[in-house]
């Protein structure tokens, strides 16, 4: 069963008078990325959590963001009555010196650099802030990952019905490729045979036999067609398969479009061409939908 890359989760939980609320957001990547962002508080859990995204994640870019909720002021941060004194000092008296009155509004001091420092929690307190967050944590995380199996699912099924349909064609190619021989033979036959009419010459007909298998060597698909049939049954297979087979797939189906190409370059036949393009066609679908597939 394969899992698509893309997802989300969500999860709140309060400790102590403070909410802790968490989304985790997926989207494609080749590889795995996680970007964390924190409030200044909790910056210590940085590593913890990207520790836990890695440990039940393994591909795609991974947004994660705690916010905090309905925290009072004392416990979200402090102000620096010193610095926000001196500033205050400073700007009367460079507004005296240049003769300008009025008054001095707070609260946009409170933006300038230094006035407002996060608190930071005791050893205590940062331990169960750890835990709790991790905990909620773990349920954002299993919340996204059961929207991506269930994304997984409906991919699950668009790549089976490619592989079906990529069957079906090999099918009409394997069936067409014995008839397309013997009407080469045919043809070669009837056309040296006007050709040397006027000159009242018979063809050999062991130069005729070899010229056929000359042709039946060149254009002989039946290898590309096994190996392309195997790749499909490899494909299925990996995507029952538990784990992260996204790479795999994604080898698999270069593999099924270059013995697809394969088989145009040495095909002469008209159908055998028409389904080759069909081939390619649904593994080009195929390459586009394992690009979401963990």
């Amino acid at each position: 069963m394969i899992n698509s890359m893309t997802g989300y989760g969500e999860a709140q939980g309060e400790i102590n008078g403070v909410s802790y609320a968490v989304e985790v957001k997926a989207v494609n990547n080749r590889y795995f990325k996680a970007i964390v962002r924190l409030p200044e508080a909790v910056a210590f859990l940085d590593e913890d959590i990207e520790r836990l995204l890695r440990k039940n994640l393994s591909r795609g870019t991974v947004n994660y963001v705690l916010r905090l909720k309905d925290i009072s002021a004392n416990v979200l941060f402090n102000i620096d009555e010193a610095a926000l004194q001196a500033v205050v000092e400073k700007l009367s008296r460079v507004g005296s010196s240049a003769g300008i009155s009025g008054t001095i509004d707070i609260s946009n001091l409170l933006s300038l650099p230094g006035i407002i420092r996060p608190t930071s929690p005791g050893k205590d307190a940062a331990e169960r802030i750890r835990k709790k967050v991790l905990e909620i944590s773990r349920k954002a995380i299993e919340m996204l990952k059961q929207m991506r199996a269930a994304e997984g699912n409906a991919l699950e099924a668009d790549l089976d019905r490619y592989c079906k349909a990529i069957k079906k064609d090999l099918e009409r190619i394997r069936a067409r490729s014995v008839p397309v021989l013997r009407s080469y033979a045919k043809k070669l036959k009837k056309r040296t045979d006007e050709l040397l009419a006027g000159a009242k010459l018979k063809l050999n007909e062991e130069t005729l036999a070899r010229e056929v298998a000359i042709f039946a060597d060149r254009s002989d698909i039946s290898e590309e067609i096994a190996r392309l049939d195997s790749h499909l049954q490899q494909f299925a297979e990996n995507c029952r398969a538990k784990g992260q087979v996204g790479r795999r797939l994604d080898f698999i189906s270069q593999e099924m479009l270059r013995e697809a190409n394969t088989i145009a370059s040495k095909a002469y036949d008209v159908e055998i061409i028409r389904c080759v393009i069909d081939i390619k066609c649904q593994v080009d679908r195929i390459k586009e939908q394992v690009q979401n597939v963990e």
